[in-house]
């Protein structure tokens, strides 16, 4: 069985400075373009059999500098809906709600745009995403362009965890690689943050 290989988008502004960046179309910083070029060494390695991406230039600009072909846009891989904190950092957000996180808090609504999303709703789209990919495994490694909290429900869903368990995993830094597998028939975390 092959491996699902996890790849948050390389550096933005907004990830840089802690901005919620959920649908906004962030692009990459210089940084951001050369963290994903380093990527392609490493994934070369893997020639994954599928590569799907979230439909954001972000995450579309990380898989092309990072040598994936044959990418495949999936909305259902596009960042957790923050509605009304889009654009804030957790600081600014604390100002308001004082002790507020968003695996327990949630967001409030925002604008047309950003209307907001429940963990629930996001954990629906990895479910489905994981749905599509585990019938791919058998045939080799598939590998995943994506954003750091969805990446960290994604991979807690793999475990066959409870989507609040994502608070437990490092928030993977842009630019990065995780790794989920099997060992003896149950899904692991292999690594997490690689760079």
């Amino acid at each position: 069985m092959g491996e699902l290989i996890v790849i948050r988008h390389g550096q933005t502004e907004w990830s840089l400075s802690g901005r919620h960046a959920g649908r906004t179309d962030v692009p990459l910083t210089a940084a951001g373009e050369a963290a994903a070029r380093a990527l392609a060494p490493r994934l070369a390695q893997h020639r994954p059999v599928a590569v799907f991406s979230s439909p954001l230039s972000r995450a579309v600009r990380t898989a092309e500098l990072a040598g994936l072909t044959d990418v495949k846009p999936d909305p259902d891989l596009v960042e957790w809906d923050y509605g009304g904190y889009e654009g804030l950092t957790t600081e600014q957000i604390q100002e308001a709600r004082p002790g507020w996180d968003l695996w327990r808090d949630g967001v409030v609504p925002g604008d047309a745009a950003h209307p907001g999303e429940r963990l629930q709703q996001v954990a629906a789209r990895t479910d489905a995403v994981l749905d599509r990919i585990r019938q791919l495994l058998g045939d080799g490694d598939v590998a995943v362009v994506a954003h750091g909290h969805l990446a960290r429900v994604l991979a807690v869903r793999w475990l066959g965890l409870a989507p609040s368990a994502g608070r437990l995993l490092g928030h993977p830094r842009p630019g990065t690689l995780g790794f989920l597998n099997t060992e003896q028939g149950q899904p692991v975390i292999a690594a997490w943050n690689v760079p």
